[in-house]
């Protein structure tokens, strides 16, 4: 599963983390950006913190998703809001990393943002998924899930098991720096994006 920005993990696909943990299928979540760009920064230090604290918020709400025992996240670090473009050395190793893993945990889908999410880095990780199966040299599927856009994916869709909504809720609380002031001024989620289904909806993408 690959989220563009730590609490996306818990907005699209809290519910299949959920299932796929519980049924022995998770081979792992990757968050692609650093999420940095949140907050305004005078400092590199400040960026420095807040990277951290986001890092930390992304393993406890893996953790309260996936339970304790699973697999710890994977952090590509791209650019918040700045994608690394396809071709560029960077973007191949981030690539070759989840193709690999792919191969090792004999991972026959990745979940991602829907390519038409109206954010640049919900974009890209649509796009990385994509490449990622190509690259795999086994038959890998990508699904794509909803996490701003207004308008659902054409391709057939796929109903989890429903999950607890007080796991799903206290998966979001982790991502303390999106929902309060912890960190000063900056992005806060809003109150629309906090009434989530127990359900997630998948979308079958491509399957390669």
């Amino acid at each position: 599963m690959i989220a563009p920005h730590a609490d996306d993990e818990t907005l699209g696909a809290g519910a299949l983390i959920a299932q796929a943990a519980a049924d022995g299928r998770l081979a792992g979540v990757a968050y692609l950006t650093d999420g940095t760009a949140s907050h305004p920064h005078r400092t590199s230090g400040s960026r420095a913190r807040l990277k951290a604290l986001r890092r930390a918020e992304a393993l406890n709400a893996c953790r309260i998703l996936a339970g304790r025992d699973s697999r710890p996240p994977i952090f590509l670090d791209w650019p918040d809001a700045g994608p690394l473009t396809s071709g560029t050395l960077e973007h191949a190793a981030s690539v070759r990393r989840l193709a690999s893993l792919c191969r090792r945990a004999q991972v026959d889908a990745i979940a991602v943002t829907a390519a038409a999410e109206p954010h640049c880095d919900h974009a890209a990780a649509h796009d990385l998924a994509v490449a990622v199966a190509r690259a795999a040299l086994r038959p890998v599927a990508v699904f794509e899930y909803v996490v701003w856009s207004e308008t659902a994916p054409t391709g057939p869709a796929f109903l989890t098991r429903p999950m607890s909504p007080g796991r799903r809720r206290r998966a979001l609380a982790a991502h303390r720096s999106q929902l309060t002031p912890a960190f000063g001024d900056g992005f806060r989620l809003p109150a629309s994006q906090r009434a989530m289904a127990p359900n997630d909806r998948l979308y079958l993408k491509v399957r390669v």
